[in-house]
């Protein structure tokens, strides 16, 4: 049977559902270049800054609030179609705002778009994976995230280098998209977005979701191309209908007072809320502005980011590989520890550093290790943990409630580091990261069973058991 199923329809599958992490990612990270520029523009305080970055995250909120149970009612790619639509109609719109209003406005709506990705596509990939690859095809989507960061600093530093050299054609507003480049930064997200959106339509629904909903026939068709065995299809078919079917909201919640389902909930909760407090989104958010506090220029600044988006894509790929072999929680244990060691040497960078004339070389080595340790753990395994740990019947639920207190840790990060940063400093804040680390890896080694190469029905029974 392993050697029957069709790897290449199911990466192919994966791979068009992980273009949404990509512009997740990109439309993440494209904002790390465009602050001081867009503050320059606008006017913006200290406070204004933050909820420049962190309105996006407000969208991502309101996003992952409906994408789970919308998911459930209308099916994974119907919601991915969607978020393609809002990511394109953001970066159009950014690009073309006139006024620090309009512009938030937008960026809310693609923050809409990141919530709605963020639950529903790594969702995707884990329903039409089988057991073996299941954790290397949803850290695929992890990758893809990691690839939009890369392509969003790429660009960033690209379109600067163009603006000061001067060397653009055009008038009006193509004119002025270089003239302010910010402009063009947000905007040239619309190509990957539209993409998206056209090559959705090639894709199935979910066949667990279709058996769900009581569309066998049509599950088992996709499952036989998954497999290429007609009788496994009936026997997979078979296995999730004998699980509980779909249900509505309401039935959905009572399920939740049931403390075997409310403990995995629980902690994808609290594991997604700790993971945004450890310092990684300040980095991928504010990284140019951090480096320009050592004493970089804007240009050397976001030379440094890309990169930090290098190493963070080629740790990503080093992950993928290793993550159903090695599995989640050995990642985990190595990568935080990591973390905490270089949190606290970037802590000690900005305390003593100038003192000691240490050169800022030094300070993007640290970075980078540090968002290698990331990059190979918290990163890679939380969207496969949250992809895997809940039951078919509440999954899409169970994940907007994780993804709900992902995106409120990231937005709390968003909106408080240039205030970190401000009153704690850089020394006092990523000290304060480095601590946050602790209650992280307690949790994995206290409550998180391993999930690698077990099946999605195989995990669920775990939860139920314990």
């Amino acid at each position: 049977m392993e050697k029957s199923r069709n790897i290449y329809y199911v990466c192919f599958l994966a791979m068009v559902a992980a273009l949404g992490g990509f512009l997740f990612g990109y439309d993440t990270a494209v904002i790390s270049g465009t602050i001081s520029r867009v503050s320059a523009q606008f006017g913006l305080g200290t406070m204004e800054q933050g909820w420049y970055v962190g309105c996006a995250l407000v969208g991502s909120i309101a996003g992952v609030l409906v994408a789970g149970w919308l998911s459930d009612r209308y099916g994974r790619k119907k919601m991915m179609l969607l978020s393609a639509v809002l990511f394109s109609l953001s970066a159009i719109g950014c690009a073309l705002s006139g006024t620090f209003t309009t512009l938030v406005i937008y960026r809310i709506i693609g923050g809409v778009g990141i919530g709605v990705v963020s639950i529903v596509s790594p969702m995707y990939i884990s329903e039409v994976a089988l057991s073996h690859i299941r954790g290397s095809l949803v850290a695929l989507y992890q990758l893809a995230i990691t690839v939009g960061f890369l392509g969003a600093y790429l660009v960033n530093f690209k379109i600067l280098g163009i603006a000061q050299a001067g060397k653009y054609g055009g008038s009006g507003w193509t004119e002025r998209l270089w003239e302010e480049e910010w402009r063009a930064m947000l905007g040239t997200e619309a190509f990957p977005a539209v993409l998206f959106l056209v090559i959705i339509i090639f894709i199935p629904e979910s066949p667990r979701w279709l058996v769900m909903q009581g569309m066998t026939l049509r599950a088992r068709h996709i499952f036989s191309r998954i497999v290429q065995s007609d009788e496994q299809a009936i026997v997979m078919t078979g296995e999730i209908q004998k699980g509980e079917t779909s249900r509505s909201l309401a039935a959905s919640l009572k399920i939740l007072a049931n403390p075997k389902i409310l403990l995995p909930v629980f902690l994808g909760v609290a594991l997604a809320m700790l993971g945004q407090f450890m310092g990684v989104n300040a980095v991928l958010y504010y990284g140019p502005s951090i480096f320009e506090q050592s004493g970089l220029s804007g240009g050397d600044a976001l030379y440094y980011q890309v990169w930090v988006g290098l190493v963070n894509v080629l740790t990503t790929v080093l992950a993928l590989c290793i993550i159903d072999r090695v599995g989640r929680k050995k990642l985990v244990y190595f990568g935080v520890t990591g973390m905490i060691g270089a949190l606290l040497c970037i802590s000690l960078y900005f305390y003593k550093g100038e003192a000691w004339q240490i050169s800022s070389g030094i300070l993007l080595g640290l970075f980078l290790f540090y968002v290698f340790a990331t990059a190979i753990s918290i990163s890679a395994v939380i969207f496969v943990l949250l992809s895997e740990m809940y039951p078919n019947s509440i999954r899409g639920l169970a994940m907007s409630l994780a993804g709900l207190s992902l995106w409120v840790g990231t937005y709390l990060v968003g909106q408080l580091t240039p205030w970190l940063l401000e009153t704690l400093r850089p020394a006092g804040t990523f000290l304060f990261f480095g601590i946050m680390c602790l209650p992280y890896l307690y949790l994995m080694w206290k409550y998180i069973p391993e999930t690698a190469r077990k099946s999605l029905e195989d995990i669920e029974a775990y939860w139920m058991k314990k």
